[in-house]
């Protein structure tokens, strides 16, 4: 039998190439192959942070406008629940 790769004789029943270690067969089970995911919660705490901030900052004032505590707020804890569901989702890491 010649090797695939290098070109080199090898027995029959060889597994691998003596010469370059190459398997004379394709594998049975493909390795799995690793999907990199942007990290959405850098993004998520930094909106957060904007957002109390802003808060905050109109809280702060002795009149503020009509209407504006309540969609703030609930943008605010909506996203604290969203980050802390993905914290504890998450896949430990060995």
């Amino acid at each position: 039998m010649i090797c695939r790769n290098c070109g080199t004789e090898i027995a029959d029943k060889a597994i691998v190439c003596y010469r370059c270690g190459a398997g004379t067969t394709d594998p049975v089970r493909q390795p799995v192959k690793i999907r990199r995911s942007r990290p959405l919660l850098p993004l998520v705490l930094l909106v957060l942070l904007v957002l109390a901030g802003l808060y905050l900052a109109l809280a702060g004032q002795t009149v503020v406008p009509e209407g504006f505590g309540f969609p703030v707020g609930l943008i605010i804890g909506v996203l604290i629940i969203v980050v802390v569901a993905r914290l504890l989702r998450a896949p430990r890491r060995r």
